[in-house]
């Protein structure tokens, strides 16, 4: 335990609990980010670590709950299971269309990220929460790179996958402080959470980008000059945008809390908190250049 952890306000009022709940069509189709199927599978390869990483994040938490003594935290630690909880069951309704809609080849890739995730819940404790950790702060440059270049990733794309992905991202930036935390509370040390944040961020996109060239190879893609170059770009685009927040996790005085939650994300949840009841999430308008607030 670390005695000198001290808990901090969220940059957020609450984590909010809310239905997780979006009809994806049955004729869903993996390459929803018209004209570029390596955006499309990139995201679908991400899906399908999520039924695998959530509920590992989810056992981790559990395990280090009676090593927390901070109140305010201990329900920060309930509310991110329940959203990681939610999060991952829409993982699965997703990858099962995926499959069923042309990728069969996703069940291999699922066992193998099965076995992965089940070897890594044989570390340490402090090992998987510092991994919990690292992974959250790569998790926080994707919230604030897709929410404030939206316009520019995903107009046009299929309503309901571009809904489902920036709902889910929104709600890593409101629990975005939680995981560092908890990892805080229970060790607090520099070198296992630097580590961490190498072993989080690139296990978690490896296994993405496995899945994404497994998917493009399918497709009969990989060789084509136009498909290699939106490999490069994306590739590009990735690195760029989320590399300060990858170096600035490594810092020894990094928090989470240094990072501004984007308006549309905070506009989101004012929306959503004046409705009296909501039991679907609204669809996004990605026709709109703006892809507005649905509320």
């Amino acid at each position: 335990m670390n005695n000198s952890y001290q808990y901090r306000s969220k940059t957020v009022e609450a984590i909010v609990v809310r239905p997780f709940a979006i009809d994806f069509p049955d004729d869903l189709n993996a390459i929803w980010v018209p004209g570029n199927p390596v955006r499309s599978h990139f995201w679908n390869g991400i899906s399908l670590t999520m039924p695998y990483l959530e509920p590992y994040l989810i056992k981790t938490n559990h395990e280090a709950i009676s090593h927390i003594k901070a109140p305010s935290l201990l329900e920060d630690m309930k509310a991110f299971n329940h959203q990681e909880r939610n999060h991952f069951e829409c993982h699965r309704k997703v990858n099962e269309l995926l499959k069923k809609n042309g990728y069969p080849q996703f069940a291999k890739i699922e066992r193998y990220f099965k076995k992965s995730y089940e070897r890594l819940l044989k570390r340490s404790l402090r090992t998987r929460l510092a991994y919990s950790a690292g992974f959250e702060t790569m998790t926080k440059g994707f919230t604030n790179w897709v929410i404030r270049k939206r316009s520019k990733l995903w107009v046009g794309a299929d309503r309901h996958m571009t809904t489902f992905w920036l709902m889910h991202l929104l709600e890593e930036g409101e629990h975005k402080t939680v995981a560092f935390d908890v990892y805080m509370a229970y060790s607090g040390k520099y070198l296992p959470r630097a580590i961490g944040v190498f072993h989080g961020s690139f296990h978690v996109l490896g296994l993405g980008i496995y899945a994404m060239f497994s998917a493009l190879k399918g497709d009969q893609l990989l060789t084509k000059p136009a498909v290699i170059f939106l490999l490069f770009k994306e590739c590009s685009l990735l690195i760029w945008n989320i590399s300060p927040y990858f170096f600035h996790a490594l810092l020894p005085w990094h928090n989470p809390r240094s990072f501004k939650d984007p308006e549309w994300m905070l506009e989101w949840i004012e929306g959503y908190n004046k409705q009296e009841e909501i039991n679907s999430i609204p669809l996004l308008d990605t026709n709109n250049p703006d892809i507005p607030v649905p509320f």
